[in-house]
């Protein structure tokens, strides 16, 4: 049957794998993801994509706790918020809170895994299928606007782009997230060091616990920078070994 043969077809090409990147490619998308993470205007703008994954987070350990979840707002300067109901103290209320500032680096880190094994469609589309599902908790216009241009660009370019830009496309994302993870963090603690950050995602973990807002911090810092080691071998490791360009 037509209809048949098309979703085998579909799943087929969804679950296969895609042959390895060039080394070149891998090096070049890295360059390319620093350049942006490093660059103020580049950073500007593609910042969003943190703040979409942050603010992910948050809804999604809202949700594993039991919390109802309120609704996300993604504001036009890179900020956001996510509002859950429930215990306002406890381990449900800490989880939540600990899950914005380290969701880009693991969301890096699982994009991470696909790309090892080469699953850059199954990549693009499961990106595509969680800005769906966040877009129905979205509760103001920017943030739909954000979340469907995010989408449409990544749905397009899983749909009609040639192989080699797909894996252009992907590792760039990847990369971008595990580097893009880690700036956040240095910006959070040195706004919070000049006193414009009272209510910070640390700080409210400092209220919750007996561990200053500087120990959150740091374990923001050191999940983000474990995730962009890991990332970056399962990235890059394997492929440069085997073109030599680690020997």
């Amino acid at each position: 049957m037509p209809l048949i043969d098309g979703l085998a077809s579909l799943w087929e090409r969804l679950l296969s794998a895609q042959p390895d990147p060039p080394p070149l490619l891998v090096l070049l998308t890295a360059a390319v993801a620093l350049v942006v993470v490093a660059a103020r205007m580049p950073w500007r703008i593609a910042r969003n994509a943190i703040t979409i994954a942050h603010e992910g987070g948050h809804a999604l350990a809202a949700l594993l706790t039991g919390r109802k979840l309120r609704g996300i707002r993604l504001h036009s300067d890179t900020s956001g918020l996510t509002l859950s109901a429930g215990r306002p103290t406890g381990p449900g209320m800490i989880f939540t809170l600990l899950a914005g500032y380290v969701a880009p680096s693991l969301v890096g880190l699982a994009g991470a895994v696909l790309l090892g094994g080469n699953r850059i469609t199954l990549l693009l589309w499961i990106a595509v299928a969680l800005l769906l599902a966040m877009l129905v908790l979205i509760r103001n216009v920017f943030g739909v606007v954000s979340l469907l241009v995010t989408g449409g660009v990544v749905l397009a370019v899983s749909w009609y782009a040639p192989p080699q830009v797909q894996a252009a496309f992907a590792w760039t994302g990847v990369w971008f997230l595990l580097l893009g993870g880690v700036r956040p963090v240095v910006e959070l603690q040195r706004m919070r060091s000049r006193g414009r950050l009272p209510e910070s995602d640390a700080d409210q973990l400092a209220g919750l616990t007996p561990l200053p807002a500087v120990f959150w911090v740091a374990l923001f810092g050191l999940v983000n920078l474990g995730a962009l080691v890991v990332g970056a071998n399962l990235l890059a490791g394997p492929l440069l070994a085997g073109s030599g360009l680690l020997d």
